[in-house]
This record gives structure tokens, sequence and C-alpha cells, in this order.
């Protein structure tokens, strides 16, 4: 499942599976880490339960798969008179039987069934380990998200209040005589932006929130709560992301649940199909037991065994060699989607590293200086208005970019990690 549809999922499912009164589970913190809200995620999200659901079921048919079947007991009575005018005694005028009777199965049918069993329960096992990873790279993604909109909102807080300090300003200098009435209703214009651009960034403040809150199930989408953390921070991963791709998808091969379930899935085939080419063979039934026949006492001692002339399972085998294929066909079909995933988050991480290195080194302190000489020279009238808000549209645009420059390369840092297996934060 690709981690937009499982965001979406939990948005659409939430709402339902709270109208049906499910359990909350501790409430919110008011304050959450990146390793909190993981952590929230994993334990409340109902679709990780649900896959967690899955495996206790699979667990389930694995107990019933180890179950001995049970014996039979039988009791019949034969021969009583009942319609005669005088049946005479009950016990000595009739034919009792009483047995025991037990299926032997054949073909150590027992260990294989239980063993396509253990099967699948290691294969539901992988897939939930690998709804979780990607329910964490969700919440990873929706965290920094969150950081980013709060990032542009400080920069819009930042500028609106610079403006106003410059409005405030030429204000005092209409009021003096030293500017015209046409430059201060200019910058009081101009301030419509700066004003719209703080708007903005709330609406994506609250909206990133919404999505994280949605993602560990909050009974509250719009509840209040302060994300700790800083979009420059470099997250730690636990598991080195700058080794060559090659390196990096041997990490894959052991890390990836997916690939597992993917595995445990042939494993499970190859003993299914040991157990249908078991059953083409038929169980054995024993009994034996007490009989009574008026005052004669006898043992009885029978067995039963199916002839299998036409019905060898021959649909059951097919099946099982097909699912073995299909198996087979799946996990190749993973290796290669695995390797692909890492191929193409390692390029985007690379790309995303050397971007916010490139703004970082070449643009950020060029535009951050401009907007200060710019400033300071508008101060002290030596700048005309035009070239003090080109110098802040300049400024404005160069830090969105590199605000989003660094999400990019953050949540690429998480990719490449969930790409390789390793999707929690240490």
């Amino acid at each position: 499942m690709e981690k937009k549809t499982l965001v979406l999922l939990a948005v659409l499912i939430s709402p339902l599976w709270r109208a049906q009164g499910a359990p909350q589970g501790e409430s919110l913190p008011p304050r959450l880490t990146l390793a909190e809200a993981t952590r929230l995620a994993v334990e409340r999200n109902p679709l990780v339960a649900a896959a967690r659901n899955t495996v206790e079921m699979a667990e389930g048919d694995a107990v019933g798969a180890r179950l001995h079947p049970n014996p039979a007991v039988t009791f019949e009575t034969e021969n009583y008179p009942y319609f005669r005018s005088n049946p005479g005694p009950f016990f000595s005028n009739q034919e009792i039987t009483a047995r025991f009777d037990y299926e032997i199965q054949t073909k150590n049918r027992l260990k294989l069934r239980t063993g396509a069993a253990e099967g699948a329960v290691e294969r539901e096992e992988a897939a939930y380990q690998n709804d979780v990873r990607l329910l964490r790279l969700a919440v990873q993604s929706a965290f920094y998200r969150v950081l980013l909109a709060q990032s542009n909102l400080e920069l819009a807080q930042s500028i609106l209040a610079q403006t106003d300090q410059v409005i405030a300003l030429n204000r005092t200098r209409f009021e003096q005589g030293d500017i015209s009435e046409l430059e201060l209703t200019r910058i009081q214009v101009e301030r419509l932006q700066f004003a719209d651009d703080v708007f903005q960034a709330r609406l994506e403040v609250r909206n990133a929130k919404a999505a994280m809150l949605a993602l560990l199930y909050a009974p509250d989408l719009g509840a209040e709560i302060d994300v700790v953390g800083d979009l420059a921070d470099v997250p730690e991963l636990g598991v080195s992301v700058e080794a060559p791709p090659a390196e990096l998808y041997r990490f894959a091969s052991t890390l990836r649940p997916d690939l597992r379930a993917a595995q445990a899935e042939m494993q499970r085939s190859v003993a299914q199909n040991r157990f249908q080419r078991a059953i083409s063979s038929p169980n054995i039934t024993v009994g034996g037991g007490y009989k009574r026949n008026g005052p004669d006492h006898s043992l009885v001692f029978g067995v039963t065994i199916p002839l299998p002339l036409f019905d060898r399972n021959q649909g059951g085998v097919l099946r099982s060699e097909a699912e073995t294929r299909r198996a087979g066909n799946l996990a190749a079909a993973t290796r290669s989607r695995i390797e692909l995933e890492i191929r193409q988050a390692y390029n985007a991480f690379e790309i995303n590293r050397e971007r916010v290195e490139y703004i970082r080194s070449q643009q950020l302190q060029q535009a951050e200086k401009a907007s200060q000489v710019t400033m300071a020279a508008y101060r002290l009238g030596g700048a005309p208005l035009m070239d003090y808000l080109d110098a802040q549209r300049r400024y404005r645009d160069t830090m969105r970019v590199f605000n989003q420059a660094l999400f990019d390369e953050r949540s690429s840092r998480f990719g490449l990690a969930a790409a390789i297996g390793k999707g929690e934060t240490e």
C-alpha cells in the first residue's frame, strides 16, 4: 500500500471508527516530538490495528492446524422386539454395540498442515510490520510538513512585522513632509500581500496539523498541539543512508518486511503444496469396541479405508502448484520494486541535499544581506521604496524555496530509510 493511500484511508476511517465508540487510548500530549508521534500512531491507528488482527487470525488458524482429529464414540442397539406383546427384558433381548473410532492421518499430514499455517503467520506478521513501516513514514512526512508550515508562518509574520515598522516610519515622515502621500499609500497597499502570506501560512499550519492528527487517530482533528522540532534539524535514522545503492539494497534484503512477507508466502505455498499432495492419500479410520447379543459377549474391530478411485485431490494439488509459482513471481516483482525504490529514493536524497547546500551557500546569505542593507538604506533615506520592496520579495521567495528544500531533503532522508526498511527514528 502506498503511503498516500494509507494516509487517505486513515483520514476516511477515523470518523467511522470514532462513531462506533472505539476506545481512544491515552490522550494526546500538548507537545509532540517525532518519536512520540510515531509511537502514538502505531498504537492508535485503526488500520495498523486491523493488520495486527490479521496476524491474530492467522495465529488462530495455526492453533487449529496443530490439533488432532477428535475420536468418535458410537452406541447402537438393534433387534429389540418393541412391537411384541411381551418383548422381555430390555438388555437381554437385543443386540447392543459400543465402539470407539479414530481417524489416523497419513503422509505426515498434521506436520505439513501446521507448517503451512505457521508460514501464513510469518507472512501476516511481516505484512503488519510493513504497514507499520509505511505509517511511520507517513507520520514523519506529516510531522515535518507541520514544521515547514510553521517556518513559513514565522517568515511571513516577520516580514509583516517589519513592513508595519516601515509603515509607521513612513507615516511619521509623511507627517513631517519628508515623503509624499503616494509613497505612504504604496507601502500600505503592499502590506496586503504580506498579510495574505500570513493568512495562507496559518491555513497551511492548521491543515498540516490536522493531517498529522488523523494519522494519530486523534478524537479532535482541530486540537491545539505544539510540534517540537526544527526544520533545520537533521533527523537521526538509526541507519546510514549515505552508503552506495548496492550496499543499501543489501540492507533492504534483510530489513524490508514486505520482502520477508513475499519470502514467507513462498515457503507457505511450498508447504501447502506438500500438504495438498498428502491429501491425495486418504486417511484410515480404525475402531473397536464391545458387542452384546443376548447372553453372548464379544469384541468388535474394524478398519475403514477410502478408495481414491476418482477424487485424489487433483484440483487442490494444481491450485497449490499455481500458488507456488505465483508466490515466486510476486517475490521477484517485490525485489525489483524495492531495488527501484532504493535507487529513486537515493537519487532524491542526493539531489535534495545538493539543492539545500546550493541555496544555503549561494543564495541565502545574499538575499538576507540584500534585505538588511536595503532596509537600513531605506530607513536612512538612501534607497527608494521600490528597491526595499523588491529586496523583501526576493528574501521572502528565497526563504520559502529554502524551507521547501529543507523539507524535501528531510523527507528524502526518511524515504530512503524507509526504502531500506528502517522506518523508525532512534
